[in-house]
């Protein structure tokens, strides 16, 4: 049974090994090798304690009572154009995507983000990170992009957006 509700600090652990695992099963060939194996499930602990803290937006997918998927968002930090909310991060385990568990936790963050008074949201993403598709079939546009840096490598990243939130939500 698929349960999607507000993280708690109890769940920092569980967060920040779908953290960490999810990026070793999705960036390798993309970002650094050496990167990927230095991630700490630690590191990412206080990380993501601090965000729930701050009053970001966390939510996590639970199946069968395992954290198998997260997300985050809130407030644009990064201006682009009519955007004011931003998916900061979703994660799933390699054995849960392809099982609308993402789909729940977009549907779930926008209408958080409506509750807020935003309208819109974007999100930063590696160009060749195969989600890029999963944003465009739930509705996204690409807008801009940019060049940043991993671990010592320059890679491209897009930024995709929802004009208009009320439109993940509607399905819901």
């Amino acid at each position: 049974m698929l349960t999607i509700r507000s993280a708690t600090p109890d769940d920092v652990e569980q967060i920040a090994h779908v953290h960490v695992d999810s990026w070793r099963t999705t960036y390798p060939g993309i970002v650094p090798g050496e990167y990927l194996a230095a991630l700490s499930i630690p590191d990412r602990v206080t990380a993501w304690r601090e965000g729930i803290a701050s009053g970001i937006a966390v939510h996590v997918a639970q199946l069968n009572g395992e954290i198998v998927g997260f997300i985050s968002g809130g407030p644009i930090r990064e201006p682009i154009g009519i955007y004011d909310g931003e998916l900061y991060a979703v994660y799933l385990l390699q054995q849960a995507q392809g099982q609308g568990i993402g789909r729940a936790l977009l549907q779930g963050l926008a209408g958080w983000l409506l509750g807020q008074g935003l309208k819109s949201m974007a999100v930063w993403v590696l160009e060749q990170n195969p989600a890029k598709n999963f944003y465009m079939r739930t509705g996204a546009e690409r807008l801009v992009s940019k060049n940043i840096e991993i671990g010592g490598a320059i890679l491209s990243e897009a930024a995709y957006g929802w004009p208009d939130l009320r439109s993940l939500v509607k399905d819901s």
